[in-house]
């Protein structure tokens, strides 16, 4: 217990909150007819926690090197579990939406703490077994989520993906409590709130407006207002960054193509790869007529395939340059999204399989390579901020794809569906529709408004890609030399 016993306690929690990002995926259309909820109501019960996530990664890790990063990730894990009992009796969208915000709050004291704690926990080559070891539990989250989501809305219903949380968080906490020593950061530190809250408004209203532009178009008061305060915030960030003592990010680190490219990439990265997944799975369900289990299997080709290539592509593409790895993975991920805009009225799940796959194989590439990458791309005091940014950077992207790529289907939809239609077949309203509309115009309208959203996908990953492949070019001999201090930093400095 002594040995394996600190990872075991943060892998319970990192499971837990990595699984909570795609778990609610497959349940969305029944939380729909539950709670009578709309479509921009299910865009905000996935972005409200990866927003949340985003926004106070970096805050919060800084304030749990201050406080204590054990007594910090425990604070998250009850608060995590808190809000999952809140989502589970949730008796409307706004009292969910509200509860997956609390998740992500949660969520971020929880990631924010992990590899320090793990860093203060194990040294030498235990710490990389480790750190090995905690990539493969936080990918197979990602793998298990669709499909676990399915048996649980299927058998005891949709609440039960927030339940579940409550005994393994029990677990984790008393796991953390009894071996999981406390650490804390250099003397000295202090917490960039300013910063923390000027971001999180920036990413707030950009995510607001671009969900408000789907139901109200771009140029309303609304949508366009949100852009305004999103700006002003960004602006403000900047400034406070350059004035602060302890940014949360140092701004000189933009100067470095290297760093920029693999931000960028981290960026696309989430949002291309699953941000359509939301909407597959409500086409599936409501459209297809599939159950949740059958619904979750059917992402199954890019779950699965993804977790294998990471295993194998650890073993087989060490000392691969990143910029290869990552920039190659999004032209994947990118010709996969692509290789998805396929469907017509009478094609069925299995034509997604080939996009799908290809998809898998892009993220089995760049989810284990993009942290390291960010990491040697900066100097070594700097790793710990390096990777705090591009993990926001991830659930930032993905609280965007969500948005930008639903209001991109409704948009297509509108072609042939009203616009009231469209956002209620969007948001999972397809019986509701069955008695105006034929089968074969709904089938028509959500194919072409998925294969819309998946070429818009699809352009982001290639552009992405070929910006990784342009700025991410660390010699070969650099970035071996640099691997493994970098490796040493991340426990002490990340948070």
């Amino acid at each position: 217990m002594r040995t394996w016993g600190p990872l075991t306690a943060v892998c319970l929690g990192s499971f837990m909150l990595l699984l909570d990002v795609t778990i609610a995926i497959v349940a969305l259309p029944d939380m729909a007819r539950a709670l009578h909820a709309s479509l921009s109501d299910l865009q905000w019960v996935i972005d409200g926690y990866a927003l949340a996530l985003a926004a106070l990664l970096l805050g919060v890790g800084a304030a749990a090197d201050i406080l204590g990063r054990r007594r910090v990730h425990v604070a998250g894990v009850v608060l995590f579990a808190v809000a999952s009992l809140l989502c589970g009796l949730a008796p409307g969208p706004g009292m969910l939406v509200a509860a997956r915000a609390l998740q992500g709050v949660g969520a971020a004291a929880m990631l924010a703490t992990t590899l320090p704690l793990l860093g203060s926990a194990y040294q030498g080559r235990q710490r990389s077994a480790a750190l090995g070891v905690w990539g493969a539990v936080s990918g197979s989250a990602a793998a298990v989520g669709p499909v676990l989501g399915g048996l649980l809305t299927e058998g005891p219903g949709w609440r039960w993906i927030f339940f579940v949380n409550l005994p393994v968080s029990v677990a984790s906490v008393w796991l953390t409590l009894r071996v999981v020593p406390e650490s804390r950061g250099p003397r000295g530190m202090t917490v960039d709130w300013a910063g923390t809250v000027a971001f999180a408004c920036f990413a707030g209203a950009t995510t607001y407006g671009v969900v408000r532009a789907g139901a109200d178009g771009w140029t309303s008061a609304v949508p366009a207002g949100s852009f305004v305060l999103a700006a002003l915030s960004l602006l403000a960030f900047v400034l406070v960054e350059r004035r602060v003592a302890h940014p949360l990010l140092d701004l000189s680190l933009l100067r470095k193509p290297a760093f920029v490219g693999v931000m960028a990439g981290a960026l696309a990265f989430n949002g291309v790869a699953f941000g359509v997944l939301a909407y597959v799975s409500i086409w599936s369900q409501t459209v297809l007529g599939m159950s949740p289990v059958h619904g979750g299997l059917v992402l199954l080709p890019l779950t699965g395939a993804s977790v294998v290539v990471a295993i194998l592509g650890g073993r087989l593409l060490h000392g691969v340059p990143a910029w290869l790895t990552i920039g190659g993975g999004l032209l994947l991920i990118g010709s996969g999204s692509c290789c998805q805009a396929v469907l017509d009225a009478g094609t069925s799940w299995t034509a997604l399989v080939p996009g799908l796959v290809l998809v898998g194989i892009g993220t089995g590439l760049v989810a284990p390579a993009i942290a390291g990458a960010a990491l040697a791309a900066v100097p070594a005091e700097r790793a710990g901020m390096a990777g705090g940014a591009v993990n926001t950077a991830r659930q930032l992207g993905y609280a965007l794809g969500v948005a930008v790529f639903g209001t991109v289907l409704t948009s297509r939809m509108q072609d042939t569906l009203s616009h009231d239609a469209a956002h209620t077949l969007a948001g999972g309203g397809a019986g509701a529709l069955r008695g105006a509309l034929s089968e074969q115009t709904l089938r028509a309208a959500f194919a072409s408004g998925l294969n819309s959203a998946s070429v818009a996908a699809g352009v982001t990953g290639l552009i992405a890609g070929a910006l990784v492949l342009v700025l991410v070019r660390t010699p070969r001999a650099e970035a071996s030399g640099a691997e493994e201090p970098v490796k040493q930093q991340v426990g002490a400095d990340l948070g």
